[in-house]
Formats: structure tokens, sequence, C-alpha cells
């Protein structure tokens, strides 16, 4: 017994097309262009705002010259070296995870880096890694004898 849910369909029915003229029945010689202008007839600028000048996106972007260009650093955290003096054992590791532990910052806001300034003097041997120092830091610190990596 045939249901109709098991009957093979008779009829297959095209897909208008558009773009093929008046008697396709979709559309005309303007079929997927859009409007008239430009940007039918040819390429346009992705910057081109028509006419005006004075509200175009080129007058909103900010003025990049100056002290204004230089982006501000995330997160630099500065120690001096009597704060190290003070922290650290003799033959420590210095590193960004032990300064974290010893100043009660949390690991997960370690994405600044640690700069050592040279207030104070250094007596004992430390092992710096992945630390960036002053000019006259660096210097008291090679003279203390101290390992930078």
């Amino acid at each position: 017994m045939e249901t109709l849910n098991k009957l093979v369909s008779s009829t297959t029915k095209q897909q208008k097309r558009r773009g093929r003229g008046y008697g396709s029945g979709v559309g005309g010689h303007t079929t997927g262009r859009g409007a008239k202008g430009d940007k039918v007839r040819g390429k346009t600028k992705i910057t081109f705002d028509g006419t005006k000048i004075k509200k175009g996106w080129i007058k909103r972007t900010p003025f990049l010259r100056g002290k204004h260009r230089v982006l501000p650093q995330k997160d630099l955290y500065i120690y001096n070296l009597n704060d190290l003096e003070k922290m650290f054992k003799a033959n420590d590791l210095v590193d960004i995870k032990t300064i974290a532990k010893i100043s009660g910052i949390s690991e997960n806001h370690l994405t600044g880096k640690v700069k050592v300034l040279s207030n104070g003097k250094l007596t004992k041997i430390l092992n710096f890694k992945g630390l960036l120092f002053s000019k006259q830091a660096k210097d008291q610190v090679i003279a203390a004898g101290c390992k930078i990596d």
C-alpha cells in the first residue's frame, strides 16, 4: 500500500536565476549590484566618504605625534636595591615569581615586568633572572659579584 510520505516526487522546480535580464522574473540590469554609482561601475577606496570632508574618518582619528604616541607600559613593578637586600637571603634566586611571593602580588597579576633601581647598596650575592635594571643598578649588582641572566 502506498502512503503519501513514501511517494517519489514527480516535479522539481528550478531555482530563479538572478541577474539574467527582465525575462528571468527576478530583477533587471542592476540585479545583485546594489544601487547605481561608483560601487556598481568600478572599485572605490575603502576610505572614501563622499564629500564629507570635515567629518570623514581621517579627521576623527587622533594625531599620533610626540609624547602622546608613547604607549604606557603594562604593570611595571619597581624595586630598589635596598628592598631586595631586605627581602632575600644570600645566594637566593631573584625572579618575578619569587618577588611576587614575597611582596604579596598574586601570580595572576604577573603580566608586567620588574625593574630594579639603584637606591641603596647590595651587600649579598644574589642570582637575578628575567629582570630589568637601570644602568647604575646593573653596575652596582655586577660590582657586588651577582649573576644576571
